[in-house]
């Protein structure tokens, strides 16, 4: 891959654009965008344009991920997550994000989140018995969006009566088809405020209880930053960002690892037979289909250089996290799936300060729902005569995934 190179907008691949410059283009809106992403990679390891910086291989984005200089409280970032100020941990930085970290991963830590795995089973179960009879489901709908929701919203304290209210303001936020990026952030901020008002609605409900909740918003009430309380606008921005990303990320995980499966028979076979194979080919699906494909905006706050390249201050700065996981220099033969790879140190979690808080509740899901959808319906496809349809809005998704099995 070339090293560095210079590009205006103009000049960018219509894939660089959607990926740094956020593009309303449907050129990744593909089954296998793999492909296409790869060869952004082979092009540069890192690109400028008017906007910034870009960086696509693994070894510059682990490094930018560390980079004191490049921060993620940048404005625009804000408005994407359809938020008008900065969202925590997602936006903070330095001393203030170390101390949010510190509080809120314990959290979700691997012990946390254990107890939950029977609970994922027994919902799965009850989502199955709704389609299994009739050999076909539609899987985004009648099961990914579901079992995620369901979840995070039982754990978070949210009432699960209020699923299609959330799940249809997250997507207004994060999916709301405005014609130009300024159109897209005036859409999501408005859908942000609906979002935020009913956040608060749900604390004033909760300042008239005795005793906080046992959940995660009750949690949060009783958190001390620096010998402090955190205050009601902190939780709200905390809410308001677990919302966004709890009902969204392993939704679109699920739709992405089962399609792959649908298509691919053979290897849903070894799974089937072998489950003690899932783990594995759950990571190596993760780094193959990477459903959330960027950092999104951040920005260096003062002149510095990443492994040699040079970043200004003021730089809208991009980690394209999909195309590190396909660089050839960490995983070879890079397009071809393989759960037996070996140190398979993928970044579909992201990277750096930034790693997903929620990463350990996402692989506790994706794992034991899809062994209870292979213990359930052992031989799936895609439903002959359709074709599933795949849209990325910051996170990729196949947001039609028609499936058909032996009843």
């Amino acid at each position: 891959m070339a090293p560095f190179v210079e590009r205006t907008l103009d000049e960018l691949d219509p894939a660089a654009r959607v990926i740094i410059a956020f593009d309303n283009s449907d050129v990744i809106d593909v089954v296998e965008p793999q492909p296409i992403l790869e060869a952004l990679l082979d092009e540069h390891r890192a690109l400028r344009w008017e906007g910034g910086v870009a960086f696509f291989g693994m070894e510059d984005i682990l490094v930018a991920g560390r980079n004191p200089d490049i921060s993620s409280d940048i404005e625009p970032a804000y408005a994407g997550m359809g938020s008008r100020d900065a969202l925590i941990p997602l936006h903070s930085h330095g001393s203030s994000h170390t101390a949010y970290r510190k509080l809120l991963d314990p959290l979700l830590a691997p012990k946390a989140v254990a107890y939950l795995e029977p609970h994922i089973r027994d919902l799965a179960d009850s989502l199955i018995d709704a389609f299994v009879d009739r050999g076909q489901v539609e899987f985004h709908d009648e099961f990914a969006v579901p079992i995620a929701a369901t979840i995070f919203l039982q754990l978070f304290g949210l009432p699960v009566t209020d699923m299609e209210f959330l799940n249809s303001t997250k997507d207004e936020i994060l999916k709301n088809g405005g014609d130009t990026p300024e159109a897209r952030a005036k859409l999501s901020v408005e859908a942000g405020d609906r979002l935020r008002a009913y956040l608060n609605d749900k604390l004033e409900e909760r300042a008239l209880e005795s005793e906080p909740r046992d959940d995660l918003i009750g949690r949060f009430s009783t958190f001390a930053v620096d010998g402090r309380s955190l205050d009601r606008d902190e939780i709200l921005r905390i809410m308001h960002l677990f919302t966004i990303a709890g009902l969204d990320t392993v939704t679109a995980s699920l739709t992405c690892i089962v399609g792959w499966f649908a298509r691919h028979p053979n290897e849903l076979e070894r799974v089937v037979l072998h489950p003690e194979v899932l783990p594995a080919a759950i990571e190596e699906l993760m780094r193959f289909e990477n459903p959330v494909l960027t950092s999104g905006g951040r920005m260096a706050t003062a002149d510095t250089e990443v492994n040699g390249i040079p970043v200004k201050a003021g730089d809208l700065v991009t980690q394209c996290w999909t195309t590190a996981n396909l660089d050839p220099e960490v995983f070879p033969d890079p397009l071809t799936v393989d759960f037996d790879r070996s140190g398979n140190r993928h970044i579909a979690f992201a990277s750096g300060w930034h790693r997903c808080l929620g990463s350990h509740l996402a692989r506790l899901e994706l794992r034991t729902a899809i062994d209870q959808l292979h213990r359930r319906t052992p031989s799936y496809t895609i439903t002959p005569g359709e074709t599933p349809q795949y849209h990325h809005a910051g996170v990729r998704a196949a947001t039609y995934l028609p499936l058909s099995f032996p009843a």
